[in-house]
């Protein structure tokens, strides 16, 4: 794999926000991109936004604030873009992340415009559909994407809907072997500021997702035990096994997979195996097996500092990562197979 280039979406240095995270990236049919992340005076602040920038002509437009539906911090925007079709963007909603809302909004044309949000699942609390990383399509035409609830416990699943995103189906709750989901109490948070609520939890989040072969769908999973999880389903993600260790590190944070053209999986994460450990390198491993074994091919950063949150697409012979470069700004790389 080949880095064609390496760049800044905006300057660290910025008058916009104190503070950015947590990038999708979308690649446009006229070989235009779109960057969001969310971004405020501190994360969980009531002033965090979603952002977004446009890459035309090799150039990132100063960054424009997207979604700021209510005075309440927003969080995790992702995209999701049909072939031949429109462009979702999903993002999440309010102070406390065990009660998130999901919002939803249309572009018709490339990004350039957006509808009014509108409730994923309407009145749902804790947050339906992608949590963080990408949906995809799987072959039978449905959609699919990770999601997870944090507090406590926490516990992923995955969550469905057809090609016109209008309804969902939540799949059964993702757990690993170890932790008492029944008998552990969890923490009283009323104390707790909303920014620190996650640091006491336990378990698996954030799933990211790839289909090896028709109806067979599998998942890797941020987790608290040092090192990355793994579920399969074999029945296009209605159902999932428990959650199983995999030989992958991991510091707590956020990890991305796409499958290639080749029908390889691009994995970017922190190879740390340490519990809310540091976010550095950040590194891109390749799996040739379905995921079974990893080779390190590509260190995107491995200075002192974060480099987090990776999101990661691949189309045809073309592979984007976008992350998050010391919550100063967001950084987008972009490699050949």
């Amino acid at each position: 794999m080949k880095l064609i280039k390496k760049e800044f979406v905006f300057h660290p240095d910025n008058p916009y926000f104190n503070v950015c995270h947590a990038s999708t990236i979308c690649l446009l049919p006229n070989n235009e991109m779109l960057a969001a992340w969310f971004g405020g005076t501190k994360e969980g602040s009531d002033d965090t936004a979603i952002w977004m920038s446009r890459q035309k002509e090799g150039k990132w437009s100063q960054p424009y604030k997207v979604a700021y539906d209510v005075k309440e911090p927003h969080w995790n925007p992702v995209f999701y873009q049909q072939k031949n079709g429109p462009i979702y963007l999903f993002y999440k909603v309010g102070k406390d992340i065990s009660k998130w809302s999901t919002k939803i909004r249309q572009s018709n044309d490339n990004g350039i415009t957006w509808t009014d949000p509108k409730e994923l699942v309407p009145g749902d609390f804790g947050g339906r559909g992608p949590v963080r990383n990408k949906a995809i399509t799987l072959s039978n035409g449905d959609i699919i994407s990770g999601a997870s609830l944090e507090r406590g416990i926490w516990y992923a699943f995955a969550d469905s809907s057809t090609a016109q995103l209008d309804y969902w189906t939540k799949s059964n709750h993702i757990q690993i072997e170890g932790i008492d989901y029944d008998g552990e109490k969890t923490v009283n948070y009323s104390d707790i500021e909303v920014s620190e609520q996650s640091f006491y939890g336990r378990g698996v989040i954030q799933p990211t997702l790839w289909e090896s072969k028709y109806g067979h769908v599998h998942m890797l999973l941020r987790s608290t035990e040092g090192f990355i999880y793994r579920s399969d389903s074999n029945d296009y993600g209605k159902t999932w096994c428990k959650a199983y260790q995999t030989s992958l590190l991991n510091n707590n944070s956020g990890i991305d997979v796409v499958k290639t053209i080749n029908n390889e999986l691009l994995l970017c994460y922190n190879p740390i195996g340490e519990n809310w450990g540091k976010r550095t390198p950040l590194n891109i491993s390749i799996s040739k097996d379905n995921g079974e074994t990893w080779d390190h091919i590509f260190t995107l950063e491995n200075e002192s500092g974060e480099y987090s949150y990776p999101a990661i697409i691949a189309e045809d012979g073309r592979v984007i990562v976008s992350y998050t470069w010391n919550r100063q700004s967001i950084v987008v790389a972009q490699f050949h197979l």
